[in-house]
């Protein structure tokens, strides 16, 4: 009788964290799917779209707004503590660029190198936020460096010559979205790790919590 009664309830709580593991995958989806298609915009006429990069800045600082929640919960941090130095974060980025705008700092780049600029600054700004407030975005940063650096550098790349040697894909520096498609599953895919992890301090702590109601 008691192990019947245990498992509507075992279900249950499976069910819960697979919703809980797939309402967290969505995010990191939607950074990765969202980079990738606008590097490949990017690929296809570098002018058209650095204002898509823009745009993407506070798409970023959103998410991690959002996703960054579970980490604050682990590490015991204050919620408003979490939400000043998330907007002071994304906010200096989103202000930096205001400025490179408003003050004529824009006009003296091409096109390109503005676009691998956003990218650079969007990059380590991610890479600082996983630092201090979401780990999950280690990867993504990570991957944002690899777009940066092949929209800097279009023609003849060392890292594709690089990787293509060590994936045995012949003409890998002629073959940037295929490279990127690579990295941005490969980063996604790490992420994910990540997120499981995560996903298990999460649950840890809630069981001690409980024990110590209880």
């Amino acid at each position: 009788m008691s192990e019947a009664a245990a498992t509507p309830a075992s279900i249950d709580k499976n069910k819960n964290g697979q919703h809980s593991l797939f309402g967290g995958s969505v995010p990191l989806f939607i950074l990765f799917a969202a980079a990738f298609v606008l590097f490949w915009l990017s690929h296809k006429n570098i002018g058209a779209t650095f204002r898509y990069w823009e745009i993407f800045v506070p798409v970023v600082a959103v998410v991690s707004l959002f996703s960054g929640w579970g980490q604050a919960y682990v590490g015991g941090n204050s919620r408003l503590w979490y939400l000043i130095k998330q907007i002071v974060h994304w906010g200096a980025l989103i202000g930096l660029l205001y400025i490179l705008n408003s003050q004529g700092i824009r006009a003296l780049m091409s096109d390109q190198q503005y676009t691998a600029v956003i990218l650079y600054l969007l990059a380590f700004a991610s890479l600082l936020a996983a630092m201090h407030v979401d780990f999950k975005l280690f990867f993504f940063a990570i991957f944002m460096v690899f777009c940066a650096y092949l929209i800097a550098v279009p023609a003849n790349n060392p890292t594709l010559v690089g990787l293509g040697e060590l994936m045995g894909i012949a003409d890998a520096q002629n073959k940037p979205v295929l490279m990127t498609t690579i990295a941005a599953g490969s980063g996604f895919v790490a992420s994910l790790f990540v997120l499981l992890f995560l996903r298990g301090a999460i649950m840890s702590k809630r069981a001690s919590e409980q024990k110590r109601k209880g």
